[in-house]
């Protein structure tokens, strides 16, 4: 059973995280949630959850307006050859979310297999607070860039931050 949001903020109190959590109307898409960037201070972002050739999951996770190619972030990311999008089935047996709640913190659900390598594109992680959904879309999170590192290491994975965006490559 995957873990559920009284979980997620669980985990962070263990580890002596502070966030804050606004609550809203489901969004599906980056467009759909363009009004919370108003509201809600610091980076908000996009969550790919990708696949190789070879099988090996990635979940990259940079500026909501980023813009990534697909035909050669595997280039930067150490991927088997060009990725592809991971199904929704492979997305909830290994994440424990659907599309439209893809978040760094549901690594918080592949602790014990360790099946997905994190990258945290460069340009999101220059904010200072960086914002995620808890689970769901219907809520926003909002976390340091620093604590969430700690919790993705806390979850057992080891994140590698690169320039995955056209505006990360910029900045590097």
């Amino acid at each position: 059973m995957p873990a559920s949001r009284a979980d997620l903020l669980a985990f962070f109190d263990d580890l002596d995280i502070k966030v804050t959590t606004l609550d809203h109307q489901p969004v599906f898409t980056v467009a759909e949630s363009a009004d919370l960037h108003d509201r809600i201070p610091g980076g908000h972002s996009k969550n790919l959850f990708v696949k190789d050739k070879k099988g090996r999951l990635f979940l990259i996770v940079a500026p909501h307006d980023a813009a990534i190619d697909l035909k050669k972030v595997h280039q930067i990311i150490g991927a088997q050859g060009r990725v592809s999008f991971g199904n929704a089935d492979l997305l909830m047996e290994v994440l424990g979310v659907s599309p439209g709640s893809v978040t760094p913190f549901a690594l918080i659900n592949d602790r014990s297999s360790q099946r997905v390598t994190v990258v945290l594109d460069q340009a999101l992680m220059a904010f200072d607070l960086v914002n995620f959904h808890p689970l769901s879309n219907d809520a926003t999170t909002s976390i340091s860039a620093q604590d969430l590192l700690r919790f993705v290491r806390a979850c057992g994975h080891d994140p590698k931050v690169l320039p995955v965006s056209a505006d990360a490559a910029a900045v590097a």
